[in-house]
């Protein structure tokens, strides 16, 4: 999963992202509303965490002038403004969840969870099942039919988005941008290292099994165990 933090103040910035990315989060961070606009009508994210007062351009503007473009990217605005005023000013011009300053990370991070869950649909936050393979988020832990997988954090996080979006076929670049942070470089084989560490953890040398590879295309998690 992949958010963007647009947040001026450096402390605050460092900790959100630090969390998030903890909680196994790719995040980018732009310090701006100009960059912030810039960034979520350009590239895919699945939230984004917005200060409201902001150089160059401030949160409400920013998310009002997205949402007139028909982007839907669900946002929490964080704000040191305690006034009903400003919270429905904020919800009106297009924010889907406000939250204020000094807060608890770990309630940002249930908001950040609960926008996602909302947005993609998904009936359960904290368990992914694909055929054998089951993940628990909250506990971090990954079971072949009752074995557990030992993965390293980025092998988590290859795991969770397959396991996201099972079924249907992702590309190298969709990884890229959602496990990484990276803008898709056709010189790196970092999806293919790890893709090829995780199919020997699943399934063990040799094996193809629960991940397929579609040639051209990407990668694509099965349903069901092989």
């Amino acid at each position: 999963m992949r958010v963007l933090v647009v947040e001026d103040d450096v402390k605050i910035a460092s900790f959100v992202k630090k969390g998030l990315e903890q909680a196994g989060f790719s995040v980018d961070h732009a310090d701006n509303g100009e960059d912030g606009f810039h960034l979520l009508s350009t590239e895919p994210y699945d939230a984004a965490v917005v200060d409201i007062i902001l150089p160059r351009m401030d949160g409400v503007t920013m998310v009002e002038s997205l949402r007139s473009q028909g982007c839907m990217t669900p946002v929490i605005f964080l704000s040191a403004r305690r006034s009903v005023e400003e919270r429905v000013k904020g919800l009106q011009a297009g924010g889907d969840d406000y939250l204020v300053k000094p807060f608890a990370f770990s309630e940002l991070l249930a908001r950040v969870r609960s926008l996602i869950r909302r947005a993609t649909g998904a009936k359960e936050a904290s368990r992914l099942v694909a055929g054998a393979l089951e993940m628990d988020l909250a506990r971090h832990i990954v079971l072949k039919g009752g074995r557990e997988l030992e993965l390293q954090p980025r092998e988590f996080q290859l795991l969770e988005y397959l396991m996201r979006h099972v079924g249907t076929v992702v590309s190298k670049t969709m990884i890229m941008e959602h496990v990484w942070d990276y803008n898709f470089d056709p010189q790196t084989n970092v999806v293919e290292a790890n893709i090829c560490r995780l199919r020997k953890k699943i399934d063990g040398e040799g094996s193809s099994g629960v991940i397929r590879t579609v040639r051209g295309v990407g990668y694509m998690l099965e349903g069901e165990e092989a």
